[in-house]
C-alpha cells in the first residue's frame, strides 16, 4: 500500500505509542520512515526506533520552534527532495488544564494546550507543504479524540482537540488546491505513555470495552495505525477534511448497553412444550 512512500512520523515515545504502531505498519507496507524526537524524550524515541523492522533516523523537533520546523523541512528536502506523508501525533496540556478543574485553568495553560496540540498542525503543514505538493502530492494525518462532546477530566485538551478538528478542515481547504490532503483519525482510547497522564483514562477505556459494537482493545493500536496508513496511501487520493473514527463504532451510539454477544437471541417462533 505504501511501497516507495517517504513519511515523516512525529510522536513516537515508546513502543506503546500509536505513532510507533504507524511507523511499524508503514514500514511493513513498504514505506521509508523518518521519526522526530524532542528534548529529553528523544532518547526514548531513539530506543523505540531500534525496535522497528528498520531503524529510522530521528530528527530533533520542538513543534513550537520555528527554527526546528525549518530545520526538519530543510533536512527532508536535502534527503528526499519531496515528501509523501506526515503523521501529526503531538499533544500536550499542563496538569492544571486536565483533571476536572476546567473553571480554574489559567489562560496561559489553556493557550499552551492549544498551541502544542492544535496550532502545531498548521505550523507543521506550513513548513512541509512545499515538499508535500511535489508530484505526486502527499497527505497529512493527525491523531484526534472525539471532540463533539465533553469528556470527564479531559477539559482543555478536549477544547484543543476541537480546535485541531477545525484546523484540519481549514488546512484541507487551503492546501487542496496544491493537491495536499489533510485528515484526522479519531481513535478510541489506547494505553500509551501520554494516556497515563490523563486522569480517569482507565474509566474511559472501560467504557469503550463495554460499549463499542465491534469491541475495543485499548492495548492494541494496530487498527488505528492501519487506518493512518490507508489515509497516507494513494487509495485515499480523494479524501480530505475528514475525521475518520477508528473506535469500534463507539462514536455512533447515544448510549451503551451490554455487548451484543451477551444479549439473548429473540425467538423466531413460539416455543412448543414437549413431554418426556
Amino acid at each position: 500500500m505504501l511501497d516507495g512512500k517517504r513519511l515523516l512520523i512525529t510522536g513516537v515515545i515508546t513502543r506503546r505509542s500509536i505513532a510507533y504502531a504507524v511507523a511499524r505498519e508503514a514500514q511493513l507496507a513498504g514505506a521509508e520512515v523518518v521519526l522526530t524526537g524532542f528534548g529529553r524524550t528523544r532518547r526514548l524515541t531513539e530506543r523505540a526506533a531500534k525496535r522497528l523492522p528498520e531503524t529510522p533516523e530521528v530528527l530533533e523537533l520542538d513543534v513550537n520552534s520555528e527554527h526546528d520546523l525549518a530545520a526538519v523541512a530543510g533536512e527532508l528536502d536535502s534527503r528526499w527532495g519531496s515528501l509523501d506523508g506526515v503523521l501529526h501525533a503531538i499533544a500536550f496540556a499542563p496538569d492544571d488544564a486536565l483533571g476536572g478543574g476546567f473553571l480554574q485553568t489559567p489562560a496561559e495553560s489553556a493557550i499552551e494546550a492549544f498551541r502544542t496540540s492544535a496550532y502545531s498542525l498548521q505550523a507543521l503543514a506550513r513548513h512541509l507543504a512545499p515538499l508535500l505538493e511535489r508530484d505526486p502530492p502527499g497527505g497529512i494525518v493527525g491523531l484526534d479524540f472525539d471532540a463533539t462532546v465533553a469528556w470527564p477530566a479531559y477539559d482543555w485538551m478536549g477544547v484543543a482537540k476541537a480546535a485541531l478538528e477545525s484546523t484540519a478542515r481549514y488546512l484541507a481547504r487551503d492546501l487542496g488546491s496544491r493537491g495536499i490532503r489533510v485528515n484526522l483519525i479519531s481513535a478510541g482510547p489506547v494505553e500509551t505513555a501520554a494516556a497515563g497522564g490523563i486522569p480517569g483514562f482507565g474509566e474511559l477505556a472501560q467504557a469503550w470495552q463495554r460499549g463499542a459494537p465491534l469491541g475495543w482493545d485499548p492495548d492494541d493500536p494496530t487498527p488505528v495505525a492501519r487506518a493512518v496508513c490507508f489515509l497516507l496511501s494513494d487509495w485515499a487520493s480523494a479524501i480530505s477534511g475528514e475525521v475518520v473514527h477508528v473506535d469500534g463504532g463507539f462514536h455512533a451510539l447515544g448510549a451503551t448497553g451490554p455487548p451484543a454477544s451477551s444479549r439473548a437471541e429473540p425467538a423466531l417462533e413460539p416455543a412448543i412444550p414437549t413431554t418426556a
